[in-house]
């Protein structure tokens, strides 16, 4: 393999790629970028058995190619060496699994692994996939992924319920104490429903390399979701398990809806939640008259109360407790100026929406203080 390549094409790129390099040495060659070079271009690839990212960097952008050929770098320093380079163009050939990365001021010599060990990824692609913008798949991640759970002792909640039927997009994820939905229209929807459960670490690391300028594809299969964008394939695992039936979790009868501007909501429970016990974090709420009264009284530390003016659609008071974090969360999801709280009594889940928008619901379980 021998190239010349712009450092800055080069390392976007590897940016890119980086994402999905082991940081575990179960399998040391995980630990490497697999460079592939032939007439069409280069192709890098890593994989840390749970995601696969591969981009390719058509021949058109390399300024020279002077012989194919394939290795297996280590990413941790090839990332490094070609972030840290001054110059612009970069020159890297292979002699066996030596690697000799050069410019005219510079000269790296890097130990390769054959890639033939490193394992081969079929990154399927399907005739029909889900089209979207990628700002709307940005949205679905930030308003649902901090709901998930993080517990390994239940591992369908660790990550995201992807439903597809006919033009609509479910997505739901929930760690048994607090839920979030967000519900989308998409042009066009699989001939078959779709019903899948997308870990939210990948999600995560996807996130980060996502453009909110341009669409994105998603191949779904049985048992993986490869999502395509600009000269980017990110292969993902699915979660085996059956994901809960959140109908029978989210209230249909309220007693009792509450109208807060969102912003002065956050702020009073950010305020209170100050001097809540770090665990648990729990705070209590009363909705007394036209106000909304948030209390912490912790017995090392003191108390604190605050109080903001509401709407409400009955004359009925409630109070309740809960974790300061979650409602924090959940209403940090929310873009509108006004959400409302639909409760029921102290102990039922109560949900939380915005004034203008229904495609988000947040859920939060109370706690009972007594």
């Amino acid at each position: 393999m021998n190239l010349k390549i712009k450092r800055d094409i080069l390392l976007s790129n590897l940016n890119y790629v980086s994402k999905a390099v082991s940081s575990k040495n179960v399998i040391p060659v995980l630990a490497g970028i697999k460079w592939v070079l032939n007439e069409k271009g280069l192709s890098l690839e890593a994989s840390d058995e749970s995601i696969i990212i591969n981009c390719f960097i058509d021949k058109e952008k390399i300024e020279e190619i002077k012989e194919y050929g394939s290795v297996v770098i280590p990413g941790r320093y090839i990332l490094d060496i070609i972030r840290k380079m001054p110059n612009e163009l970069i020159n890297i050939e292979t002699d066996g699994l030596k690697i000799l990365i050069t410019t005219p001021s510079s000269e790296y010599t890097l130990n390769g692994i054959d890639s033939q060990e490193f394992p081969d990824y079929p990154l399927e692609l399907n005739k029909k996939p889900i089209i979207m913008n990628q700002k709307v798949l940005i949205n679905i991640i930030n308003q649902t992924s901090f709901a998930a759970s993080t517990q390994e002792s239940r591992p369908i909640l660790t990550g995201i319920n992807i439903k597809i039927k006919e033009k609509s997009l479910e997505a739901v994820a929930t760690d048994s104490y607090r839920l979030s939905k967000k519900v989308i229209d998409i042009n066009e929807g699989n001939d078959d429903p779709v019903d899948i459960v997308i870990p939210k670490v990948s999600l995560i690391e996807l996130l980060k390399i996502l453009n909110e300028e341009e669409i994105i594809e998603l191949h779904i299969f049985n048992n993986k979701i490869v999502f395509k964008f600009e000269n980017i394939l990110f292969q993902s695992r699915l979660l085996n398990g059956t994901f809960p039936n959140i109908s029978t979790l989210i209230p249909t009868d309220y007693t009792l809806e509450v109208t807060s501007k969102l912003n002065d909501l956050y702020n009073v429970i950010d305020r209170t939640s100050l001097l809540s016990d770090s665990d648990k974090n729990i705070i209590q709420m009363e909705i007394k008259n036209n106000e909304l009264i948030t209390t912490c009284d912790t017995l090392q530390v003191g108390k604190v109360e605050e109080r903001i003016i509401i709407e409400k659609n009955n004359p009925v008071d409630i109070k309740i407790s809960f974790n300061a974090k979650f409602m924090m969360d959940a209403l940090k999801s929310f873009n509108g100026d006004n959400v409302v709280l639909l409760l029921t009594n102290e102990t039922k889940q109560f949900v939380i929406k915005d004034k203008t928008d229904e495609s988000l619901i947040q859920l939060i379980v109370p706690v009972r203080t007594y």
